[in-house]
């Protein structure tokens, strides 16, 4: 038994006493299965009731796959023997959104492409702050990782560098100029490792990894400047990788898509095309960055009062146009949250933010200039409690202070599980007489990942053997795959997989592994990589759910009677002041389970006794309260 489920099996054994939330049984009335009311008088819970009990701790705390079906096909099995060719492994990004990374392997070379954090979904890891992906697989390949490719500067494809550089060897690292400065700069804040050199490379760049591998990056579009197709070619065949991805024939920051280095990889031949899903469930093309110019002009130009806008601190493209436009309309731009300004500054030094001299002004100057000639471009847009638009909503910002009249943009849309803190931040900032616009009421919102046509084109110009949806929830990556056999893909040669998953292709055919890579969730707390699991979380959890109760007692060694009345701390439970009669309840109860526990000559024995009062505790306030609190119980004997 490895020890993560020697811990739980602990757990479970301490915590059968939380049953789940359903009737107790009632005095006089004992179920099936379970005794009379006990001495203390006091009802019995059922045995399916503990059953409960027991499997709700035996529940992952994060929700797990579960495959019921086979996804190995009967044929794969006949290629089990085979040794070395051309494998495609993800550690992360299939089936959900984020924590990007994956290796295309040939014999005993790896690429790596990515290396991106999960940002955890609220209340269901408390105090994580990053999902990163499971490397484990490259613990014993350490020597055969060759080179790392990154596609472009966000996080979710490059926030995992640190977490996972001392497990990955020591590869060549290559990024674009944007992307380089971007990692160079996260790396900074991990003084502890040793410095890390990423040779810059350009869009149409032939990079010869091995002999036997040589990578093409082609330049795509995305929200951010710098975006990179990935092409690997392998003595089996290329393997190209779209990165996120949409098609911008009139992008604001940046240039269109190498179309012609598209088509010329296309007739070279492409033998698995790897696409981004995430708008596959969206029909039509996504939206250019051009197509919003005229909208946020007409915002700007009517806004009154200042002018806040929230957005991403990594949508540079949509910064330059509030740059641009601001300029247009005689307005000052201020800048702020921490992100923001690192990001605007990397993009003023390496030139992909322009903006004439004067427009930009710091902080302290914001009451220089009259209010309706100032924009403020902070983070904060998804409702994050410490971000900039929340400070400013509640009025602890330092420099600004919501006014009536005061226009406030959000130009991104809202990350699914920010609904309710996105909503709280605009009636907060109603209520103090702003003027708030979203991106649903007007155009003011293009994403950077291509929709159902974008998708469908990029197939069109590719014609690949083989199709593989990358980048997305399953049902993303599902309808991808439907979409790949509307333009001729046949449905054999469609791969869906899962993190994990060990793709094996050859000129003719594809097939899984037997094995697959561990793609557990590595957590990231603090300063903390991986020792965080399902126990802790557990813990976590039922912390926030209904608190705790320390119960302290204090225990004869002579007459095995209790010693004074025991000490009881709750927390996050009940206010005890409030409820004295539960108090004496809990204080009689412990009582009789000592003193049973010790009658008769019996030795004490401090594991029986706390488990008792752990389990008959936790019991007897399900009762009388329909709550679970963690029970902790202290036998001192003196």
């Amino acid at each position: 038994m490895s020890e993560e489920n020697k811990n739980i099996a602990e757990l479970t054994s301490a915590n059968q006493s939380r049953p789940a939330r359903s009737e107790p049984a009632r005095p006089g009335h004992a179920h099936s299965g379970s005794t009379q009311a006990n001495q203390s008088g006091e009802a019995p819970v059922s045995g399916k009731v503990r059953r409960m009990a027991k499997r709700r701790w035996m529940k992952p705390v994060v929700r797990k796959v579960r495959v019921l079906k086979e996804t190995r096909n009967a044929a794969d099995a006949a290629h089990d023997h085979k040794v070395g060719g051309l494998k495609i492994i993800h550690f992360g990004g299939l089936g959900e959104v984020g924590r990007n990374m994956s290796a295309v392997q040939y014999d005993d070379e790896i690429v790596l492409i990515d290396a991106g954090v999960r940002f955890p979904e609220a209340g269901e890891t408390p105090g994580i702050d990053f999902i990163i992906p499971n490397v484990e697989y490259l613990a014993d390949k350490k020597d055969m990782v060759k080179a790392m490719f990154f596609t472009h500067g966000h996080l979710d494809h490059i926030g995992a560098l640190p977490f996972v550089r001392e497990k990955i060897g020591d590869p060549d690292c290559y990024a674009a100029p944007l992307t380089k400065a971007i990692i160079a700069k996260r790396m900074d804040e991990f003084k502890h490792l040793r410095p890390l050199e990423i040779h810059q490379v350009e869009a149409g760049e032939i990079i010869k990894v091995s002999d036997k591998i040589t990578v093409k990056v082609l330049r795509i579009n995305h929200s951010i400047p710098d975006d990179l197709v990935i092409a690997i070619k392998t003595p089996v065949g290329t393997v190209m990788h779209t990165s996120d991805f949409k098609f911008d024939d009139t992008p604001v920051n940046d240039k269109p898509a190498d179309i012609e280095g598209l088509e010329e990889l296309s007739r070279e031949g492409v033998l698995l095309l790897e696409s981004d899903s995430t708008g596959a469930e969206k029909e039509g093309h996504s939206l250019s960055e051009q197509d919003i110019t005229e909208n946020l002009r007409k915002i700007i130009g009517e806004a009154t009062g200042m002018l806040i806008m929230g957005t991403f601190a990594s949508l540079i493209n949509r910064i330059q146009q509030i740059i641009t436009i601001s300029e247009e309309f005689g307005r000052k731009v201020v800048f702020d949250g921490y992100s923001m300004k690192t990001n605007v500054e990397i993009c003023k030094k390496l030139g992909y933010l322009k903006m004439r001299q004067g427009t930009q002004i710091s902080m302290d100057q914001i009451d220089d200039y009259p209010r309706e000639k100032v924009t403020a471009v902070v983070t904060g847009a998804q409702g994050e409690d410490n971000a900039v638009l929340m400070r400013i909503a509640n009025g602890e910002h330092r420099h600004i202070n919501i006014r009536k009249h005061d226009t406030i943009v959000f130009s991104s849309s809202v990350i699914p599980g920010n609904e309710r803190s996105v909503q709280f931040l605009k009636d907060q900032l109603l209520r103090n007489g702003a003027k708030v616009t979203n991106y649903q009421l007007l155009d003011v919102h293009a994403g950077g990942h291509g929709n159902k046509e974008d998708l469908r084109r990029m197939i069109q110009l590719i014609k690949p053997k083989f199709f593989m949806p990358i980048h997305g929830q399953y049902s993303m990556m599902v309808n991808h795959g439907q979409m790949a056999e509307e333009e001729g893909v046949p449905e054999s040669n469609v791969i869906i997989a899962d993190n994990g998953s060990i793709v094996h292709l050859d000129q003719e055919n594809w097939w899984m592994d037997k094995a697959k890579a561990p793609s557990d969730y590595v957590f990231v707390d603090g300063l903390g990589i991986g020792d965080i699991g399902n126990v802790v979380l557990r813990d976590r959890q039922i912390l926030s759910e209904d608190g705790f109760i320390v119960v302290i007692t204090l225990v004869d060694h002579k007459t095995g009677q209790v010693r004074g009345s025991p000490d009881i701390i709750s927390r996050g439970f009940v206010y005890l002041k409030d409820h004295k009669d539960l108090l004496m309840a809990i204080r009689k109860k412990i009582r009789f389970i000592v003193e049973h526990g010790t009658a008769h000559g019996k030795d004490i024995n401090d594991t029986y006794l706390k488990d008792e009062i752990r389990n008959q505790i936790g019991l007897f306030l399900f009762q009388k309260t329909e709550r679970r609190p963690m029970v902790l119980p202290v036998v001192i004997e003196i």
